[in-house]
């Protein structure tokens, strides 16, 4: 298995980072392989979802509240993550390509702080959902050697101060594929595939902290995406989902408890 956490570095700096273990039922034989640089003294955006395709490991890390960081290639924080299983660098990451400035690890730039990312199984791609400032979230598609532009870009949203951030986007960086402003404080997210819900098959499910929803967002047409709102305000500020592999049921995780959502028969 593989646990992605903050990892306290010493004095008073933090990490997000990487761990293998092997699991059982008392104890967890751990070994880090994959640490975030360099280490910083902040409490915010960790980012820390990962998604296992093939023998990769793909796996967000926030800019921890430093902004331009998530510019900086050299750097860590602001990124997606990408290393084989056991932690070594594919030799195909941007770096070996024609990004020769980037840490080896890098597979993109210019992410806020990503709490959502996951494999669709129609496509094969991998998708994130990112916080913006005060507006500014997002969805959008991970590709490699790109950059979402934080904070040269602002994404809709500005600072909580209220000054402008940048514009929403510009040509040479990423376009996402939605975005919501004001802020729903975009969480976990998923592609549902099952055989409970077969109407939302190939949809995005996106759960949110800020008015704790479940929105599916059809995004089949990039140019008529269409986005509907499940639920707000029932369970609490959701922090995961996860489909069942057999019955398609879903499953949240929130501040308080775990949910189960299905159909009622009549």
């Amino acid at each position: 298995m593989w646990i992605s956490y903050s990892e306290d570095r010493g004095d008073w700096k933090t990490s997000t980072s990487i761990a293998k273990a092997n699991f059982n039922r008392k104890n967890l034989s751990f070994k880090n392989i994959f640490q975030a640089n360099p280490p910083i003294d902040s409490g915010y955006h960790f980012g820390s979802r990962l998604v296992i395709k093939d023998n990769y490991l793909y796996a967000s890390a926030g800019e921890r509240g430093e902004g331009m960081i998530a510019q900086d290639p050299s750097k860590h924080p602001g990124s997606i993550i990408r290393i084989y299983l056991d932690g070594s660098i594919p030799k195909d990451n941007p770096k070996f390509i024609n990004k020769k400035k980037w840490l080896p690890e890098i597979y993109q730039i210019g992410v806020r702080n990503p709490q959502g990312l996951t494999l669709s199984p129609y496509d094969g791609k991998i998708y994130a959902s990112n916080h913006g400032a005060k507006g500014g979230d997002w969805f959008g598609e991970i590709k490699k050697g790109e950059n979402y532009g934080w904070k040269i870009l602002g994404w809709g949203g500005t600072n909580y101060s209220g000054t402008k951030i940048g514009p929403k986007w510009k040509p040479g960086f990423t376009k996402a594929i939605q975005y919501w402003v004001p802020s729903i404080a975009a969480s976990a997210i998923t592609i549902y595939k099952g055989n409970e819900f077969k109407e939302w098959e190939g949809l995005a499910l996106i759960t949110s902290l800020k008015d704790m929803s479940l929105r599916t967002l059809d995004f089949s047409n990039l140019n008529n995406v269409q986005e509907n709102i499940i639920f707000k305000k029932k369970i609490g500020r959701i922090r995961d989902i996860q489909i069942h592999p057999i019955t398609g049921k879903i499953y949240f995780l929130t501040q308080d408890a775990l949910w189960l959502m299905e159909k009622i028969n009549d």
